[in-house]
């Protein structure tokens, strides 16, 4: 075990952001802290490296462990170049280095003891050299800065002339230079693109230390990680494997407690209904039976009812109208910024239904393609035609679309000047915008919460062509989901560009790669591009499922078909054989109350036999009646199940 945290416990004035977290790191082993914004977990982070104070617990590095941290936001500045940044942390073996050529030089000036004095502290020198891969650091340090982005023509660029991004990929080399025991990283991936990201997973995958990340990069943490410490409500539950092993536990665990709730609900609402029906029976022994399932009752645990994940915040894409078949066709484009040409000679067409990613580095006109089709920036050359009933709705990730100083709450009415305030504001509270947020001006929200209020806008624009740049940037795990879900029930078109491969892989049905200034189409998901890109075979059509499949599929749904037929003959049988037996015990009840009468009869007081015939009928009556009971009882409980 490298590090051990116990019963940490944190608050920030009443609101509770970490209680009883405790969690354990191995040595070597990779593991992942998820939560939604807001849960706790940079905080975590945090109180772990000793920025912040733990209101209780213990956090316990072992022994002679050394630990490097990358926050989300990295404050530095230096007048170091890039490359002397990241050497300078090889400053020992740079010491090392100019120690030996010193040897060197005296060796050839000195000779008998001195000389074999000296050569001994030589070979000590080459011996540490060597152990610390001396001679390979060099092309180490270069390869993590290509790794991370950096090109050549990079390497000699001033520190102080970087962007956020490009000083937190330098802090992230230094850090992965140092080589500490356990590495902390906050949203490693935020200004990655996908081969930094993928260089960064192989790296992580293979070092000899432990690693503990934040990250919303679902694939980035099915790549590397093996354990997931959950942080929900300010309760921390820890879970073994990957991403997607966490999100199907959850998803039971989720299942489990919510039918576990259903359940009892049910358990209680029917014990609740058979003790007013013993009641209603008035008979001594049906009120016992009845104070006896009371008691029962009243000594039940009664489940406190789960949140349902997600519940809070559901969307609905619906297209107002039906577009033709085709969507768009782009032939010939052509787009260059001064002596830069992005791309050239582009063709590619759309047809409605398909989602199509569109990847590739950073760079390369992604965003640029959009924006041309959105008519917010002129082609060079080339053509681009939509099809009949295209309506297309923009999803931009400066959020341009947006009026700073607006509220919400104007932004959509303003937008949609039909809605009732009742709509506006159901509208916003899906996306969590409740009470008095709605009147918070846009330029007061942050990046995440500007995401939202456009993904809102775009909800109520019943669009047919939804057109997406970054639209998974600052929103947290849930809401990517959120949107996933909806964009895989929406009817319409989908060309979005994107770097959260989790997210292409779940909603992509076509990927087209740009890439050295063309396009490369995979019809599949990102998966499936990876695969092919590696046996270097673009695929230009699209694969129809064989007989045998479909086969299966409707031989499956007939036996569903047949079982649901089954299972309602035996719910009606059950139904019909209650309201029997209900029907024989009023009858019996109403007979005996008739006998009760008749026996109350002067004229039959004082006839023995008649008397006799009476009593005997109601003594059979209250027979059948127990036994009809018991009957109801049971078909009662059946019928529930």
């Amino acid at each position: 075990m490298i590090l051990s945290c116990q019963n940490i416990n944190k608050q920030f004035g009443e609101d509770t952001i970490l209680k009883g977290c405790s969690f354990y790191v191995e040595e070597y082993e990779k593991a992942a802290v998820v939560g939604i914004n807001g849960a706790g977990k940079t905080t975590l982070l945090r109180i772990i490296m000793g920025e912040l104070a733990a209101d209780e617990g213990t956090v316990v590095l072992s022994r002679g462990k050394t630990i490097g941290y990358l926050p989300q936001l990295v404050v530095f500045d230096s007048e170091n170049t890039i490359y002397d940044e990241l050497l300078s942390v090889k400053q020992n073996l740079i010491l090392l280095e100019q120690q030996m050529r010193e040897a060197e030089q005296q060796m050839k000036l000195v000779s008998g003891e001195e000389l074999d004095a000296l050569m001994n502290v030589y070979a000590s020198l080459t011996h540490q050299f060597e152990s610390e891969n001396g001679y390979a650091y060099r092309s180490e340090l270069a390869g993590v800065l290509k790794g991370l982005g950096f090109a050549e023509e990079d390497f000699t660029k001033q520190i102080q002339t970087l962007s956020g991004g490009q000083k937190t990929r330098v802090a992230l080399g230094k850090l992965l230079l140092l080589k500490p025991d356990l590495i902390l990283l906050d949203e490693p991936t935020n200004h990655l693109d996908m081969d930094s990201i993928a260089w960064l997973e192989t790296y992580l995958m293979n070092y000899k230390g432990a690693v503990l990340v934040v990250s919303h990069d679902r694939y980035f943490l099915d790549r590397i990680v093996t354990k997931i410490v959950e942080i929900d409500l300010a309760e921390t539950t820890v879970f073994s494997g990957n991403y997607t092993d966490y999100a199907a536990k959850k998803e039971q665990l989720r299942i489990s407690r919510w039918n576990a709730w259903q359940n009892q609900q049910r358990e209680i609402r029917h014990q609740e209904e058979v003790i007013e029906k013993l009641r209603s029976f008035n008979r001594e022994k049906s009120i016992r039976r009845a104070e006896s399932r009371e008691k029962m009752l009243q000594k039940i645990d009664v489940l406190e009812k789960p949140t349902q994940a997600r519940a809070d915040m559901k969307m609905r894409l619906t297209p107002r109208i039906l577009s033709g078949n085709d969507v768009l066709s782009v032939t010939g484009l052509k787009k260059s910024f001064d002596s830069v040409t992005l791309f050239d000679q582009l063709n590619f067409a759309l047809k409605r239904g398909e989602h199509v990613a569109l990847i590739g580095s950073n760079g390369t006109g992604k965003t640029t393609i959009l924006k041309i089709i959105n008519d917010l920036l002129p082609a060079d050359e080339g053509q681009i035609r939509t099809g009949t009933n295209v309506q297309i709705g923009y999803y931009d990730q400066e959020h341009h679309v947006l009026h700073p100083d607006k509220t919400l709450f104007e932004e959509i009415a303003d937008a949609y000047p039909t809605l009732t305030n009742t709509e506006i504001r159901n509208t916003l509270a899906a996306f969590l915008f409740t009470g008095d947020d709605v009147f918070k001006l846009v330029r007061e929200l942050s990046g995440g919460e500007r995401g939202r209020v456009s993904l809102a806008r775009l909800m109520l624009s019943e669009s047919n062509f939804l057109i997406l740049d970054e639209p998974t940037n600052h929103l947290d795990i849930m809401s990517k989901e959120i949107l996933e879900d909806a964009l895989n029930h929406y009817e319409g078109t989908v060309l979005y560009v994107s770097h959260d491969r989790y997210f292409i892989n779940r909603t992509a049905h076509r990927i087209l790669d740009l890439s050295e200034r063309t396009l490369t189409n995979y019809l599949g998901n990102y998966d499936y591009y990876l695969e092919k890109k590696s046996q270097a075979v673009p695929e230009h059509t699209a694969v129809s499922p064989s007989a045998p499949i479909a086969s299966a599929v409707d031989k499956e749904s007939k036996q569903e078909w047949k079982n649901q037929r089954q299972q309602q003959a035996q719910k009606r049988k059950l139904e019909n054989d209650l309201k029997k037996t209900e029907h024989a015990i009023e009858t019996l009840e109403s007979r005996n109350e008739e006998l009760d009468s008749l026996m109350a009869l002067p004229e039959n007081c004082t006839d023995a036999a008649k008397l006799a015939a009476l009593s005997r009928e109601k003594e059979e009556n209250t027979a059948k009646l127990d036994s009809l009971y018991t009957e109801w009882e049971t078909l009662s409980e059946k019928a529930e199940d």
